[in-house]
């Protein structure tokens, strides 16, 4: 049997490994289009800050671990996938032939169609040669713009405020991290970043990047020690907002978002939404062909819909069951976990679910702006089916064990919408004790 995995991050790296262990004898080919070690982009923003090396950010430290699990790594971006020839077409020409297939490609950086985006110093931030890039250009007291406040954009915002650069912020939406988090909550993190010394613009667009007409002397002197001078000095960049300002730059780095890398599926007959849409085995409309990770679109019990999860637990687990069903084992993926911790400049917030509340659903707030701290819970029924939080970190594993379990509350909603904080009575009164019965009912009928 020959499993084929496109993709080489942490999806296709668990379900290669889940696959030997339990298919011995089986061909396993992993396809990577980056030239290093396959490795975790969530440790990206650890390099920017200097906590680790580049083999930090490497999945497995061993440089012989895949060649030591006999799982052949080949080089190359898929170009198209024929289904029922069973074969994949990489872009350096070469065609693998698969019995079994998963796409774990993973996703792309959105580049935003604002004139100048091609000019030197403007930058994603999503690969390992994008970071080397960044961290040429972003010494202390450079002045960087970032377009994005989302929750990627926030974590690239903490590295680079670690590393003393002169930072700006602008933000398509009416608040930061807009697709995580409410108005209020939204509101409460730009007020901290602008507390930190962060520029913040929300509700703000770039319109246009271009060379500044002046020499930067910061770019010169990072140009000069990095190799890349010249007879003139490097210039900067000025950056024209849809507000009317200008906004001189060093670096500019593009963080607007991601989509599903699945661009090379059209016309191969395999059904994709957002993302590849995947069944609860993470099998797609073909048999044989199944997705994982960023790319793939599964059903989410908490919402009712299917979504693309684009966080790495997620990944995980779907290339842990695509993997189990690739060798016959059958498994089921249990639901999708939406889950977002983040840490902005020290300022801990979180979301669960659905955050933004359902139709005909109640909601609880409770908002101390002085002291950093905002709570909102969404009911449907009893149930709490989502939340966000900012500042109240000693309940976050509650928060997330309701909304995923959909525990019913029964009384204890009413009293969460009196008091949001009695959210760990609730959690051991209802969840609990909902285990305790169904567990005692158990030791009776034996």
């Amino acid at each position: 049997m020959h499993h084929v995995i496109l993709g080489a991050g942490p999806a296709g790296v668990i379900a290669a490994e889940t696959i030997r262990k339990h298919a011995p004898a089986d061909t396993i080919t992993l396809v990577g289009d980056e030239a290093e070690p396959p490795y975790s982009r969530m440790a990206i923003p650890y390099l920017l800050m200097g906590n680790v090396k580049e083999t930090g950010t490497y999945l497995r430290k061993s440089l012989t671990h895949y060649a030591d699990l006999r799982i052949d790594q080949v080089p190359g971006r898929a170009t198209s996938v024929d289904a029922q020839a069973r074969t994949v077409t990489l872009d350096n020409g070469t065609q693998l032939t698969f019995d079994k297939l998963l796409i774990a490609t993973g996703s792309h950086p959105v580049r935003p169609p604002i004139p100048g985006m091609d000019s030197p110093g403007v930058h994603p931030c999503w690969t390992l040669e994008d970071a080397r890039a960044i961290m040429a250009l972003a010494k202390p007291g450079a002045r960087v713009l970032q377009m994005g406040a989302g929750f990627i954009g926030c974590i690239i915002m903490e590295a680079l405020a670690a590393r003393g650069v002169e930072l700006s912020v602008v933000e398509m939406g009416d608040r930061m991290v807009p697709r995580m988090m409410g108005p209020t909550a939204g509101g409460m993190i730009r007020d901290w970043c602008e507390k930190k010394g962060v520029k913040v613009y929300t509700g703000t667009k770039v319109e246009g990047i271009e060379l500044a007409s002046e020499p930067s002397g910061v770019v010169g002197r990072i140009a000069s020690a990095i190799g890349l001078g010249s007879s003139e000095p490097a210039k900067g960049l000025r950056v024209k907002l849809s507000g009317g300002q200008t906004v001189e730059a060093d670096l500019v780095i593009s963080a607007t978002g991601v989509r599903p890398a699945i661009g090379f599926l059209k016309d191969s007959g395999i059904t994709c939404l957002v993302g590849v849409l995947t069944d609860e085995h993470l099998q797609t409309n073909v048999p044989g062909i199944y997705a994982a990770g960023d790319c793939a679109e599964a059903f989410d019990k908490v919402s009712g819909k299917t979504i693309v999860s684009a966080i790495q637990p997620n990944a995980a687990e779907q290339a842990r069951v695509a993997a189990l069903n690739m060798v016959g084992q059958k498994a089921d993926l249990k639901g999708v976990t939406q889950i977002n911790v983040l840490d902005t400049l020290g300022m801990i917030s979180t979301s669960f679910g659905n955050w933004e509340g359902v139709p005909g659903g109640e909601h609880a707030e409770l908002t101390d702006k002085a002291g950093g701290r905002h709570l909102s819970l969404q009911f449907q029924g009893d149930v709490m089916v989502g939340c966000n939080s900012v500042g109240w970190t000693e309940h976050v594993g509650v928060m997330r064990g309701l909304v995923e379990g959909q525990v019913k509350l029964g009384d204890w909603k009413d009293r969460l919408m009196h008091d949001p904080t009695k959210l760990m009575d609730a959690y051991l009164a209802s969840a609990q004790g909902q285990g305790q019965w169904a567990g005692a009912a158990d030791e009776r009928r034996r």
